[in-house]
């Protein structure tokens, strides 16, 4: 068994790898090339099934001497059939020569699955018009409405209303005559988070 320890220089890479795999486990995978000796010097998280001191084919990048940095990113297929997109970063010694490359492959199959049943799900081709039959008297739907372009409006949310806010809103509430609709004050005191009381005084006070 081997006890030769692995080259000091690239080991604050081996970090890194680590700590990108980690952050995006279980979907990344980070290999490490070293370029002196054209293999595979370390792999976080392995998802290719290559190992450590495969062939790292990359003489080109050395002879060539690319002025690149950061290569990508660029998609391929993994072994399984999944689609993965890879970043490859060139880093280089003090003297300015390409040292290692660090891959990092991310299997991005999972999100576009989840993508393609969003898409699915919330395509408008799905929906029809509200049906009339249903939504002609819909008090709340029109409230819901008023509510949400008077917030919009004020750049506020409901979570930041003052009093004076809450007050400002029951009275244009009113003016839009939405408190004709049978629980209407009810419905507003729970969604404004105030007393049903509170809504009848403001309410009260219009009449007065």
């Amino acid at each position: 068994m081997s006890t030769t320890r692995p080259d000091a220089a690239l080991e604050n890479y081996r970090a890194i790898a680590d700590a990108i795999a980690t952050l995006f486990f279980p979907h990344a995978e980070v290999v490490l090339h070293d370029l002196r000796s054209q293999k595979i010097d370390y792999i976080a998280n392995n998802l290719s099934k290559r190992e450590v001191g495969d062939d790292a084919a990359l003489e080109d990048m050395v002879e060539e001497g690319s002025d690149e940095t950061n290569i990508g990113p660029y998609e391929k297929l993994n072994w399984d059939g999944q689609k993965i997109r890879s970043l490859s970063t060139v880093l280089r010694d003090a003297e300015g020569q390409p040292l290692a490359v660090l891959c990092i492959n991310l299997n991005i199959s999972l999100f576009e699955n989840v993508k393609a049943a969003l898409d699915l799900f919330l395509s408008p081709s799905k929906l029809i018009p509200q049906p009339d039959a249903l939504f002609r008297d819909d008090w709340q739907e029109r409230i819901n409405t008023f509510l949400n372009s008077w917030l919009r409006q004020r750049q506020l949310s409901l979570g930041v209303l003052s009093r004076d806010h809450k007050r400002e809103l029951v009275l244009a509430l009113h003016a839009e005559g939405a408190f004709r609709g049978k629980s209407a004050a009810n419905y507003v005191a729970n969604v404004l988070n105030m007393g049903r009381a509170t809504v009848y005084k403001h309410l009260k006070e219009i009449k007065a």
